[in-house]
């Protein structure tokens, strides 16, 4: 039996004046500041394998290297897949 890592690894891959990409960040702040986790974002811009891989679907959500969401992402749906793999994650209650 495998166990996860104690958090995941959320990186968010963007590139320069994408405007779905602003969201993606906003929606990744609230996660963050709710779950107590870290993310961190890359750009695709001037590395050719990740631009032929997911030019067309920026921004991309990868989480712990798996691709798990992509254009608008799905607050909820990232919400449930991070704590249903990662259990010791939890919404901070000591936010008001």
């Amino acid at each position: 039996m495998t166990s996860s890592p104690a958090a995941p690894d959320l990186l968010l891959l963007t590139r320069p004046g994408c405007h779905l990409c602003a969201d993606a960040r906003k929606v990744l702040e609230r996660i963050s500041r709710d779950l107590s986790i870290e993310w961190r974002e890359q750009s695709i811009e001037g590395d050719a394998d990740l631009t032929s891989r997911f030019g067309e679907e920026i921004p991309v959500l990868m989480i712990d290297g798996v691709q798990r969401d992509f254009w608008q992402l799905d607050e909820a749906r990232i919400r449930r897949l991070l704590e249903e793999g990662w259990p010791g994650l939890r919404p901070d209650s000591r936010r008001a």
